[in-house]
């Protein structure tokens, strides 16, 4: 086998999954034809790169090194073309212009983004509706962006932007440390009828639609809403006062007199998901941003006991 650089793609999705079969969903490919592809690549090499766990896979120490030197040759290579100016700097580069919604990835994602694509110049813009990210993109504002979604209203968008989904997580609800429902080790939406809500504002992707229409579901209406964009300390400080509660990420890290608590039957999911435009992102830099975001969430979920108490129950809790 020749080795071509779709074979270092392959790599780098196996070792940011974490598994081959979450690769193979990431990358469109079904799961025995990944596994193909890995043995002929380890074949190719001459010793296994992967070892198998309960979990899915780790790199072997040869894998770390074969690993390191993909990530160096994929990034070389989307570089091919760019000539060294006068002054030092690179013709024809220019900042990867980032957008976000409030996603918990956005700082682990920059921070693996700087480590493996160093010759990047990355600006972030905080944008809370998904609908303008779009917008941005469509109009080449931007040229990447974490959006949000949610299941039967995904991201709409023209051909000149693609997407892929990074998780799609359940949301959890945060209650004061004193509430009434603290032992338990769930609580439905009917459970918090009576209780006064913090709403962030539409987003122009479904929230908070998706929220009213799970309540409606539920058989109530909330007794009172306050509507919040700010900060999550903030938000966490007006919940431990026992001001209200609040639909809040999975992972969210509570303050000590803030309980993050699954709902039952998990009426509302979330979906975040990477966008591009696809003139400005070449293949190589798209599967490292999105390489970057998925193991963002997966170290979000190791520091989250909350949800893997939960999803060790209930939901592989790395599904794309």
């Amino acid at each position: 086998m020749e080795l071509e650089l779709r074979h270092l793609r392959v790599l780098c999705a196996i070792a940011d999954a974490g598994s081959v079969g979450r690769a193979a969903s990431d990358l469109g490919y079904s799961q025995p034809a990944m596994s193909t592809q890995l043995r002929r690549i380890e074949q190719h090499f001459g010793h296994p790169l992967f070892v198998r766990n309960t979990s899915g896979v780790e790199l072997t120490r040869y894998g770390t090194e074969v690993l390191a030197q993909a990530r160096d040759v994929l990034a070389r290579a989307a570089a091919i073309g760019r000539r060294p100016a006068p002054d030092g700097t690179t013709t024809g580069r220019r900042p990867l212009r980032l957008a976000a919604t409030n996603s918990p990835v956005l700082a682990g994602m920059l921070i693996r983004l700087r480590n493996q694509l160093p010759e990047l110049t990355l600006t972030v813009s905080s944008v809370y509706p998904s609908s303008e990210i779009v917008e941005l993109l469509e109009h080449g504002e931007v040229d990447a962006a974490i959006a949000a979604d949610y299941p039967g209203r995904e991201l709409r968008h023209s051909a000149t932007v693609t997407h892929r989904g990074i998780v799609t997580e359940p949301s959890f609800v945060a209650l004061p440390a004193g509430h009434r429902l603290r032992h338990a080790p769930e609580v439905t939406l009917a459970d918090l009828a009576d209780d006064a809500w913090f709403l962030t504002p539409d987003d122009g992707a479904g929230w908070p639609g998706v929220f009213y229409a799970a309540c409606r579901a539920a058989g109530f209406t909330p007794a009172a809403v306050h509507e919040f964009l700010g900060d999550q300390q903030q938000l966490q400080n007006m919940i431990a006062e026992g001001i209200g509660v609040s639909i809040v990420q999975a992972t969210l890290r509570p303050l000590p007199d803030v309980l993050v608590k699954p709902l039952a039957g998990t009426p509302l999911w979330c979906r975040y998901v990477l966008a591009w435009r696809r003139e400005s992102v070449a293949d190589e830099v798209a599967d490292t941003l999105f390489g970057s975001a998925a193991a963002a969430y997966r170290a979000l979920i190791a520091q989250s006991p909350h949800f893997r108490t939960w999803a060790s129950r209930t939901w592989s809790v790395t599904r794309p």
